[in-house]
């Protein structure tokens, strides 16, 4: 990854299908049906940014986690490029993230205040979650 590489959290928060009144009758039981059985055709996400941070930076406020498994979801990001954080997540992350709100460098502190009130989002409407993509 280059050195200027970006870590952005975005929040998808809601979906719409692009459809127009044009669509034939049997189309539109496709896509209904799809929808449905949870294919998304025809579905836009609209995806939010919440949180952007320089790759490096990322990996050090990472480093500051307890070893665990809150620490192994946040370092799939290294690995995979990409990780989902929704409902299953906002509880074992808050715990992990939460003693990093007290650090004495600001940004960390930061990052981590705006992911906890993000977590409390997804707890209060589970439809929400996180999409957390390392770009260069």
């Amino acid at each position: 990854m280059p050195d200027d590489a970006k870590v952005y959290f975005w929040s998808l928060r809601q979906k719409f299908v692009d459809s127009d009144d044009d669509i034939p009758e049997q189309a539109q039981q496709v896509m209904y049906y799809s929808l449905a059985i949870g294919h998304h055709v025809g579905m836009i996400d609209c995806l939010k940014t919440e949180l952007v941070c320089p790759l490096e930076k990322y990996k050090a406020w990472i480093d500051l986690l307890p070893e665990g498994e809150a620490k192994r979801k946040m370092q799939g990001l290294l690995t995979f490029g990409e990780i989902n954080i929704n409902s299953e997540h906002t509880h074992l992350l808050a715990l992990a993230f939460d003693p990093i709100t007290k650090n004495d460098d600001p940004i960390f502190s930061e990052w981590s205040q705006t992911l906890i009130k993000l977590l409390g989002e997804i707890h209060a409407e589970p439809a929400i979650y996180l999409i957390v993509k390392r770009k260069p």
